[in-house]
């Protein structure tokens, strides 16, 4: 297992293929194994290094909040280990609030930008009232708090045809540490608002969207790249397009990575 130490604090991640280098960004309760088919796939042409954000996967948690600053100097440690100096970012949904800040911290380190189910946006006050709520509901009942928010990010027409898919990701969210679960909900509900990032033009930006998505309202997610050089793929599931989506994404994602 490939290791870095970020203030003495275990994170893991992957080292596959040679090439331009993309960095593979799990979100919340994910670790990432969920980007193995996508790891076989990109690796032919591309270094792909994926990483075990905070409190997740074989990653430790460094204390009571997980701020997205921290993950994402996190994931430069990892790049200086490796001597990358600059990559392409792919972030799924907290993975995406962490590329914004590691393209806020370290712009000249950014090749090209991916936001997959994500938001340049801050939590709103109903939100952030709600990621309070979540973290009573985990302390009260781990089990069913992690199954319940698994199987609503899938689209209801998903929730039958993908049923075996759910069940892994449900599998994999459950051995996410009780403290790992609540720093991530309080780093997210404190995250800075970088929708003026997606204004700067630093580097070309791709934004992924689910026209389903329970988690991130797609017309309300619109207004935020309206008038800049992001470009926009949509599609019509939920919240887990690299599950829900699987092919159209990675057609999707190849064509950006060029």
């Amino acid at each position: 297992m490939n290791q870095v130490l970020y203030k003495n604090t275990k994170i893991s991640f992957t080292d596959s293929g040679e090439g331009t280098a993309i960095v593979l960004l799990h979100g919340f309760l994910e670790n990432k194994k969920m980007w193995t088919d996508y790891v076989d796939l990109f690796s032919k042409k591309y270094r792909v290094i994926t990483v075990d954000l905070l409190g997740h996967g074989e990653s430790d948690s460094l204390g009571y909040v997980h701020e997205m600053e921290d993950n994402a100097k996190a994931v430069n440690k990892v790049l200086e280990n490796l001597n990358i100096e600059k990559a392409i970012i792919l972030g799924h949904s907290m993975g995406g609030y962490v590329g914004l800040a590691f393209a806020e911290l370290f712009p000249k380190k950014i090749q090209k930008l991916v936001l997959l189910n994500s938001t340049s946006k801050e939590d709103s006050e109903e939100k952030k009232t709600n990621r309070t709520r979540a973290i009573k509901a985990v302390k009260q009942n781990y089990t069913n708090f992690v199954s319940l928010a698994i199987g609503n990010l899938f689209s209801e027409n998903n929730r039958t045809r993908l049923a075996s898919e759910i069940e892994k990701a449900k599998a994999e969210a459950l051995k996410t540490p009780l403290q790992g679960i609540i720093a991530s909900l309080e780093g997210m509900k404190i995250r800075k608002d970088r929708e003026e990032l997606l204004r700067k033009d630093l580097f070309p930006v791709l934004l992924i969207l689910g026209k389903k998505d329970t988690v991130l309202n797609y017309e309300e997610s619109l207004p935020q790249i309206k008038g800049t050089s992001v470009q926009l793929a949509s599609f019509d599931d939920g919240h887990m397009s690299q599950i829900e989506n699987k092919e159209e994404l990675k057609a999707v994602l190849l064509e950006f990575f060029k």
